[in-house]
């Protein structure tokens, strides 16, 4: 039985391949004869950390065009920042479809290796941004060094609490490599460099969205609010719903909040007590650089397997330098379509 299956399969490989190699063959040389056809794939489309990403992914593109390579840019990805098997559908559709490469953010650290490796396979090389992957079958891995962002939120834990307090460590999702990294690096911190600082909670999950994150924060302030010191969060979605916790609860302004990312209610918040700090990372150049590294390797560059976009913590004190401000204001408009 197992020669018929073997059959099978590779009859099926051939009609998955035959495709794809023939949309790479026709129309000349890439990028001169024929445009580029660049595959972007974000994690998720509905916060604006990825609106950003699509914008430097576009600013990517046009720098490449006025430097004379023809390019198409494609951005699709999944609604949630959960849908993991949407997002495999996504990277093997643009594999059968012949695409000349990917830039992944991808939102499972191993659900996404047998897809990119597959699209490697076929010729099809995948430069990773913003999230791990574990494989070596990629070109490169662009991204913020994110067990150091976790370990400035704690060196901010520590120092706002004077050293000595109870704090909470609200998790994201099991499977996401970026989140985990800052999880840990938090955790390790505070553990080497604030003895004094003590967990109360570091083993609970907010889930995809701003509101199963509200639904995990206020579970939490209804079991250790009372004796809640500080409280730390590891991407946009989660801050946001335990912003709204921490606000519906009565609790904004009392507890020490960390979060990571940014969003314009976290700038107000901040502005008005209840936001002590929030990590902060550079999505827009991520992107571009993404899209920049991957056409450099086309063409047959020799690229970085790593690249540190950079991380920063914003504080009250810092938050209207130049530099901040440059982070938490992209020029989005320039790049992205009207509402989107």
């Amino acid at each position: 039985m197992r020669r018929p299956t073997a059959l099978f399969f590779a009859l099926g490989l051939a009609v998955t391949l035959a495709p794809a190699a023939a949309c790479r063959k026709s129309g000349g040389v890439p990028g001169k004869d024929r445009p580029l056809r660049i595959a972007v794939v974000p994690k998720g489309t509905n916060m604006d950390f990825w609106r950003t990403v699509h914008a430097g992914a576009i600013k990517g593109e046009r720098d490449l065009e006025k430097a004379g390579v023809r390019l198409e840019l494609i951005w699709k990805g999944p609604l949630r920042e959960d849908d993991r098997e949407q997002q495999v559908q996504v990277v093997e559709s643009f594999a059968s479809q012949g695409v000349d490469g990917i830039v992944l953010a991808p939102l499972d650290e191993r659900a996404l290796v047998r897809p990119v490796e597959e699209a490697k396979r076929l010729s099809i090389p995948t430069v990773i941004i913003d999230s791990a992957l574990d494989s070596d079958q990629i070109v490169s891995f662009v991204a913020t060094d994110n067990r150091k962002g976790g370990e400035l939120a704690a060196d901010e834990m520590g120092r706002l609490l004077g050293g000595k307090g109870k704090v909470i460590l609200l998790r994201f999702q099991d499977g996401s490599a970026s989140t985990t990294a800052r999880e840990e690096g938090f955790l390790a911190r505070l553990g080497a460099g604030w003895p004094g600082v003590k967990l109360l909670s570091s083993d609970q999950h907010a889930g995809a969205t701003r509101d199963t994150a509200k639904r995990a924060a206020e579970n939490l302030l209804n079991r250790f609010g009372a004796e809640t010191d500080g409280l730390f969060v590891v991407n946009e979605s989660t801050g946001s719903g335990t912003l709204l916790a921490l606000q519906d609860g009565g609790y904004a302004g009392k507890i020490r909040f960390l979060g990571f990312d940014s969003t314009p209610a976290f700038v107000t918040a901040m502005r008005a007590g209840q936001m002590q700090a929030f990590v902060l990372q550079a999505p827009f150049r991520m992107a571009e650089l993404g899209v920049k590294t991957l056409v450099d390797h086309l063409q047959g560059k020799t690229v970085p397997r790593r690249i540190d976009t950079g991380v920063v913590i914003v504080t009250p004190a810092n938050l209207d330098t130049p530099p901040v401000q440059e982070l938490l204001k992209p020029p989005l408009d320039t790049y992205l379509p009207p509402g989107e």
